[in-house]
């Protein structure tokens, strides 16, 4: 399994906008794309002075849907989030591979 985590800053001015649309439009658009199983947003904690720190997480189930997404649905989605709130965030993206998983 792959887990492509995104962390996003974003200013606070616009964070509960910014929240409010990943919800209803951006994470449902990508999951729509069928390459991934599941998603997390998470808050990060500590970030700098004027922005408010989250991370996404998406769950795909083989490196062949992450690609699959990355070359046919990731710069179009990620436009859209650009168009919309250009200037007001940064993200960092991180491709990783799961080895294991435990649970109680």
């Amino acid at each position: 399994m792959i887990l492509y985590n995104v962390t996003v800053s974003i200013d606070k001015a616009v964070h509960l906008k910014w929240l409010d649309w990943m919800r209803t439009t951006h994470i449902p658009d990508v999951m729509k794309t069928g390459c991934f199983r599941e998603c997390r947003i998470s808050r990060v904690h500590g970030e700098e002075e004027g922005g408010m720190t989250f991370a996404i997480s998406y769950v795909a189930p083989t490196q062949e849907a992450f690609d699959n997404y990355q070359e046919n649905h990731a710069t179009d989605l990620q436009e859209e989030h650009t168009t919309k709130f250009n200037g007001k965030f940064a993200a960092f993206r991180t491709m990783l591979t799961i080895i294991e998983e435990f649970s109680a």
